[in-house]
């Protein structure tokens, strides 16, 4: 469809986003997404500047004379399953907002890897709901993370669809702004996009998956370098996948849109997933992960020799709330060790009765499963309670609103734990100075992330030390029960493979 000069465009905006960890055994309810949810100009206001694809397609729509007509966003990180009822509240919503709106086209912030108990792949049903609303014309493009779980059938009602390059994501913005190019020159008549997606048969667990660890360093910046160069239109998304969704999908694959020559794009796409297919024991990382005991020895010798605080990083986490090195914390007392942003709000309000000042014994984290370490004894004095909200200054979410909610620190002299009554996870420094202290004041800091505090702390820390734990989170996929997954044709570093 081309459109007249002069004729203004309008584009919808939506966003709804969850990372399902499918082995958890709660499900992301419809309040945890309305917590953070926004909606309406509100939904810009947000976003405006933000690295977050939604920021991305507003700083395009914005320079291009876009007019947008913002629906709703809302966002859990790494969680439970959505619930059905959650789903199908924010699909109405979407639908509902592009009801009698005249638009021409949708621009979609998904994550990619969301299900439900009742939806393996939550985005292709997203994608045929849209497009069933809109009808055959309007045009519907997507911002994806690079950990999405697709194949062909996540994406057949898109028009295309882009994935973030890095992990860590820093470049969140800039796939929103890839998207709304595609978008806005598609209806100006200069694009037909065609697309083309090849899977590999590979996952890697998300440690494995960061984009500075070889080869996927040079994967990726190939995969830049030759869209870039291409005399013709050409993106290339390479996803990692993500490794603990039970999911047929599950794992890498390659994606590349083209101007109208979807031949072309597959020829891109498969000779990319070759690539990683060739390279599959490369992916493996194993040296980089220690044991409990072993990693925090190891900390303790670099730490001995060093100014700069060392990094121990309990990977396997994934509801911010795991304990395995806080119990060691307490039990060792290792050092003046920092543990940001656990997630207890049961300890949140404990904490917030007895008041700023109050010395307090109380347990905490370990509460969201089984696997997650169980509660820890922490005694200290509690030196901030209250409500907590910031603009992230860090690179993964550069001026994204971070709301923790009521939120405490609590000082036991050998070691400082602030926890949070709302997830979020600590990657940058802002963990610190949002309540007066620097990262250098640690001998040691306790992270509970898998790739992004990468952005941060590589040059930050005196060392990173990645310690394995048996949370949902593992190194060793095969400690997993998949149901869905073919673990002995996809996961290549177990020794069954």
């Amino acid at each position: 469809m081309t459109y007249a000069a002069g004729r203004r465009l309008r584009v919808a905006i939506a966003g709804f986003k969850l990372e399902s960890v499918t082995f958890l055994p709660n499900l992301t309810t419809l309040a945890d997404f309305q917590a953070a949810e926004c909606s309406g100009i509100k939904l810009i206001d947000e976003h405006r500047g933000a690295n977050t694809p939604v920021g991305g397609f507003i700083a395009v729509c914005e320079r291009e004379g876009v007019e947008m007509v913002p629906i709703v966003y809302a966002e859990v990180g790494a969680a439970g399953p959505a619930s059905d009822e959650a789903f199908d509240h924010y699909l109405g919503r979407i639908l509902d907002g592009l009801k009698d709106v005249d638009v021409d086209g949708v621009l979609l912030d998904l994550h990619g890897a969301m299900t439900t108990p009742t939806r393996m792949d939550a985005e292709a049903d997203i994608f045929a709901a849209v497009r069933r609303q809109v009808g055959g014309k309007t045009r519907i493009m997507a911002a994806l993370d690079y950990h999405a779980n697709l194949d062909e059938s996540t994406l057949l009602d898109a028009d295309a669809a882009f994935g973030y390059h890095f992990s860590p994501h820093i470049d969140q913005a800039e796939t929103g702004e890839r998207a709304a190019q595609c978008m806005v020159r598609t209806l100006r008549g200069e694009l037909d996009p065609a697309w083309a997606i090849v899977k590999p048969d590979l996952m890697v667990p998300s440690i494995f998956s960061a984009t500075s660890l070889e080869p996927l360093a040079g994967l990726v910046q190939d995969s830049i370098r030759v869209a870039r160069d291409c005399a013709v239109y050409l993106d290339v998304s390479v996803f990692a996948g993500f490794s603990y969704a039970d999911v047929p999908n599950c794992g890498f694959s390659v994606l590349a849109v083209t101007d109208g020559d979807r031949e072309f794009a597959r020829k891109t796409a498969t000779g990319f997933s070759n690539t990683i297919r060739d390279s599959r024991p490369a992916f493996s990382h194993g040296e980089l992960v220690l044991g409990i005991s072993e990693g925090i020895a190891q900390a303790v010798r670099i730490a001995e020799h060093s100014s700069a605080p060392v990094v121990l990083l309990e990977h396997a986490d994934r509801m911010g709330d795991s304990t395995y090195l806080l119990r060691e914390v307490v039990a060792r007392q290792l050092g003046r060790t920092a543990v940001p942003f656990l997630w207890d709000p049961q300890a949140v309000a404990i904490a917030t009765t007895a008041g700023i000042g109050a010395q307090v014994r109380l347990p905490v984290g370990g509460h969201s499963s089984e696997r997650a370490g169980g509660a820890v004894t922490v005694e200290g004095k509690v030196v901030f309670a209250g409500p907590k909200s910031y603009h992230v200054t860090g690179p993964y979410y550069t001026g994204r609103l971070a709301n923790l909610g009521d939120t405490v620190v609590i000082d036991a002299g050998f070691l400082v734990l602030s926890i949070t009554s709302r997830q979020f996870v600590a990657v940058d420094e802002d963990c610190f100075t949002q309540f007066g202290m620097r990262a250098s004041e640690f001998d040691f800091i306790v992270l509970r992330s898998k790739t992004h505090f990468r952005a941060v702390y590589e040059s930050l820390a005196a060392a990173i030390v990645i310690v394995d734990t048996p949370d949902w989170g593992p190194a060793d996929l095969t400690t997993l029960k998949y149901v869905h997954v073919a673990l002995d044709r996809t996961y290549p570093f177990s020794d069954a493979a």
